[in-house]
C-alpha cells in the first residue's frame, strides 16, 4: 500500500471516527436534556435526591440506548448480545449520580436556604456526574457494547469485503 493511500485511508478512519463521536455527542445531548429536566422537576416538587436520580435515569436511559445503538453504532434488529453490557455500565452510572446527588442534598440542606439554589445544586451535581462519565462511557460502548465483530464501522457504513478487495484478474 503506497504513502498517499495510507494518508487517504487514515482520514478516511478519522473522519468516521469523528462521526461517531458526533452522532455519541448528538444522543447524550437528547438523554441529558430529557434526564435532567426530569431530575430537576422530581426536585423541585420534593422528591428525595434518590427517587429525583431514579426517574431521570429511567428517563434518560431508554432514548439513550435506543438512539446509540440504531443511529450511532447502527446496529439492526432485536437487542442481543449488547444489552447486558449496555445495563451494566449505565446502571453503574445511576449508582453513581443517586450517590453523587443524596450527598450533595445532605449538604445543601443544611448550608442552602434558597429551594432554587438546592434545586440548582443538586441537580448541578447530577448533569457533573454524568458529564465526567460522557467519555467514559463513549469508550466502553464502542469497545465492549457495541463494538462490531467483523470491524469498527457502524453496519450500515462497513464496506462487504468483496467491495473493498480489488479483483484478481
Amino acid at each position: 500500500m503506497g504513502t498517499l493511500t495510507k494518508v487517504i485511508s487514515g482520514f478516511g478512519r478519522r473522519r468516521t471516527r469523528l462521526l461517531l463521536w458526533a452522532k455519541y455527542s448528538t444522543a447524550s445531548v437528547v438523554a441529558t436534556v430529557l434526564s435532567q429536566g426530569a431530575f430537576a422537576l422530581c426536585y423541585w416538587f420534593g422528591t428525595t435526591a434518590l427517587v429525583a436520580s431514579l426517574v431521570a435515569w429511567v428517563t434518560g436511559t431508554v432514548p439513550s440506548y435506543l438512539i446509540n445503538r440504531r443511529w450511532t453504532w447502527g446496529h439492526r434488529g432485536p437487542a442481543g448480545r449488547d444489552l447486558l453490557p449496555y445495563a451494566i455500565i449505565v446502571v453503574t452510572s445511576a449508582v453513581l449520580a443517586a450517590i453523587v446527588t443524596t450527598v450533595t442534598d445532605r449538604l445543601v440542606q443544611d448550608r442552602v436556604d434558597s429551594h432554587v439554589w438546592q434545586t440548582v445544586l443538586v441537580s448541578g451535581s447530577y448533569l457533573g456526574t454524568y458529564g465526567v462519565l460522557f467519555i467514559l462511557k463513549f469508550v466502553l460502548f464502542d469497545r465492549y457494547v457495541f463494538a462490531n465483530r467483523a470491524g469498527s464501522l457502524p453496519e450500515d457504513e462497513a464496506e462487504p469485503t468483496a467491495a473493498r478487495t480489488p479483483a484478481a484478474r
